[in-house]
């Protein structure tokens, strides 16, 4: 008698060769999501430093003058994604800054990152001054870019930073 079909043991041999090549494949596609969603704050945080040497060199300071004049103290400001842009926003100050996402989405906007730009800042100590004129002298005012991870995604509690002087963690 010849019976036509796969025995048991052949099965669970099947079924176990797909269990590993799934236990491989999974870890990597997981990580591939991560990296894709660091991608995203380390190219808007190259946009913020970009966007914020651009306005130095239109204004002579870093954050938008008060009366014609670079204003003391530091500011904070941080990306809403509101339309029209608030004055008290990344996007009210530089422009030019769209990090993508979904603008018409309630928050977090599509992203996987907050941002938030402090401005008018001395360099934390152990930084080292840009050279000027074969001197080396510390660069004040500056700024600092950062990228906060939203909390309950794959990147959750990354913080990414960068500064006047290209600076970065990542």
């Amino acid at each position: 008698m010849n019976k036509k079909g796969f025995t048991l043991i052949e099965l669970l041999i099947v079924i176990a060769i797909i269990g590993i090549l799934a236990m491989i494949a999974i870890p990597a596609y997981v990580g591939q999501q991560k990296s894709a969603a660091r991608t995203e704050a380390y190219s808007n945080l190259q946009n913020l430093r970009l966007l914020e040497e651009q306005f130095f060199a239109e204004n002579a300071c870093y954050e938008p003058l008060v009366g014609g004049v670079c204003p003391a103290g530091t500011s904070i400001y941080n990306y809403t994604a509101t339309d029209p842009p608030a004055a008290n926003t990344i996007e009210g100050v530089l422009r030019g800054f769209r990090p993508g996402g979904c603008r018409t989405c309630p928050a977090p906007y599509g992203l996987s990152f907050t941002y938030r730009i402090k401005q008018n800042v001395a360099l934390p100590p152990g930084v080292v001054p840009v050279p000027y004129n074969n001197a080396e002298v510390a660069q004040t005012p500056c700024f600092i870019a950062t990228a906060t991870g939203f909390a309950g995604t794959r990147v959750g509690g990354d913080v990414f930073a960068i500064d006047c002087n290209n600076n970065k963690n990542f």
